[in-house]
């Protein structure tokens, strides 16, 4: 047990945890995108998208799983800061380019901003729409009328602008941390790094892009 307790709390077991967490909440960003551009095929369908997924008895370990994930993700990733900065107390005076083989990027260099933004936003996202008003849907009683949720809280220029920066941090967040999150896995070699990058940069694209879309379409009028 003493091992494993060093080990997780090791700088390199500390790496690894960070990045198997990383990539468990890259999976289900997948799946709650897959999931919420069904508001694309009108409200009554991705209301009982919504009550299929609410109403299975697995929502609530499942919900569990992804708090614990997330809490360690972040833990994990501060406590890295953290360190890093204690054994770097003075800060370079003048910062210098690594040249053109430098993997350094705005995305990597502002992951605890974009982190600790996050860190922000996804309580505030979970509180507005799993704990937000409750509509009953006109076609079924027992479904809850998520759409007209949403309808609600993109008509708001604020909460559409909140989002929007959320999504484009999600993006820029994913960004570096897919690639980064392979390379402390090992798979960092001459030529299959610059593929995980360009893999890594097109699914931030994707995602942080594909959830933009959302506040936009419903802000602009685009629904039945």
């Amino acid at each position: 047990m003493s091992s494993r307790q060093s080990f997780s709390t090791s700088t390199v077991g500390s790496k690894l945890l960070v990045a198997v967490t990383g990539l468990a909440m890259f999976g289900f960003l997948i799946l709650h995108l897959v999931g919420n551009l069904m508001v694309y095929l009108g409200p009554d369908t991705f209301n009982h998208y919504g009550h299929k997924l609410i109403s299975n008895p697995l929502v609530y370990p499942a919900e569990a799983g992804l708090v614990a994930v997330f809490v360690l993700h972040v833990w994990k990733t501060i406590r890295l800061t953290l360190i890093s900065r204690s054994a770097r107390p003075d800060r370079y005076a003048v910062r210098k380019s690594a040249g053109h083989t430098t993997r350094k990027s705005l995305a990597s260099t502002t992951m605890i901003v974009s982190g600790l933004f996050l860190l922000v936003f996804v309580p505030f996202h979970v509180a507005t729409f799993k704990f937000g008003a409750y509509y009953a849907s006109a076609a079924d009683s027992s479904v809850r009328d998520l759409y007209r949720l949403l309808v609600e809280i993109f008509s708001r220029p604020a909460y559409v602008a909140f989002y929007v920066v959320g999504m484009i941090v999600v993006g820029f967040h994913l960004w570096h941390g897919i690639a980064s999150s392979a390379q402390t896995l090992g798979v960092d070699t001459p030529t299959i790094t610059p593929r995980v990058r360009v893999v890594g940069w097109v699914m931030a694209v994707v995602i942080g892009g594909g959830f933009l879309t959302i506040p936009l379409w419903f802000f602009f009028g685009g629904r039945p």
